[in-house]
């Protein structure tokens, strides 16, 4: 029966697959010589044709290969692979893997720094990132404008957002004193785009610098400098595997590698 078409997609770092759901949908992908369809599964040997470049899924038995790679972001760098206006991306200096590719386990905009975590492994980027899992995300977060007590109070009980309820599960003052500009300390469970932001702003509030400290079990520590990235320890590994409610090593899954169009073509032939 083989696997949805997403997952393998997924599994091999072509995004989320709520966003690959979209390529489908928009005709971007080919299976077998035929336009993919939401539902269409896809098992070993398979050809497929993605934006245009060709692949072919194949087993993936790396099951002592997975790893996670603390990177310190810095501002003014985008969480995407391409970006049409050329401007620069988390992955330009990463390490590159003998296969596959690194997945970014969440998203930091633009403006904001700190932890980021990225792996080779699909299935644990989409546990750690599903809602369901509850990772928490912790901030340091510079705010401008008098915060009140009632404000604090009310991003702790929830607000609603354009998207849905939200709220900081923790939050907690890092200095003393009422000025305009204060840091404090929060805590998420939700991996919305730029939801510490957007709390705030319900208060009108503005945040004027943000840090992700830490992301699950993962603390980023004081000595990584911005752009700098270590791979996390094995024991790291299962623990963050396991807080997303994975076992210690991968599973077998099928994944994705590219060919180029002439070999498709001899195969054609040889069958």
């Amino acid at each position: 029966m083989g696997e949805r078409l997403q997952k393998i997609m997924a599994n091999t770092g072509f995004g989320s697959r709520r966003e690959l759901e979209g390529w489908i949908s928009d005709g971007l992908i080919r299976i077998n010589g035929r336009e993919a369809k939401l539902g269409d599964r896809a098992s070993l040997n398979d050809d497929l044709v993605i934006k245009g470049r060709f692949y072919r899924v194949v087993a993936d038995d790396q099951r002592d290969a997975r790893q996670v790679l603390m990177y310190h972001k810095p501002l003014g760098e985008l969480t995407t692979r391409d970006d049409p206006e050329g401007r620069r991306t988390v992955f330009d200096n990463l390490p590159r893997l003998p296969q596959g590719r690194w997945i970014s386990i969440g998203r930091l905009d633009i403006n904001t720094l700190g932890l980021l975590l990225l792996t080779n492994d699909g299935q644990l980027a989409n546990a750690l990132m599903h809602p369901s899992s509850e990772i928490e995300r912790e901030y340091a977060v510079r705010v401008n404008g008098r915060v009140s007590p009632e404000h604090l109070e009310t991003l702790r009980t929830g607000v609603e957002l354009e998207d849905g309820p939200a709220k900081f599960d923790r939050i907690k003052s890092e200095e003393t004193g009422d000025g305009s500009n204060q840091w404090f300390r929060v805590t998420v469970k939700q991996g919305r785009n730029r939801v510490v932001r957007r709390l705030w702003e319900s208060q009108d509030l503005q945040v004027s610098r943000l840090i992700r400290t830490r992301y699950g079990s993962v603390n980023m520590p004081k000595w990584l400098s911005r752009g700098k990235m270590e791979l996390l320890s094995g024991a790291d590994v299962v623990t963050l595997a396991k807080l997303g409610g994975l076992d210690s090593r991968p599973t077998d899954h099928l994944r994705i590698v590219p060919v180029h169009p002439r070999h498709k073509r001899r195969a054609k032939r040889r069958r």
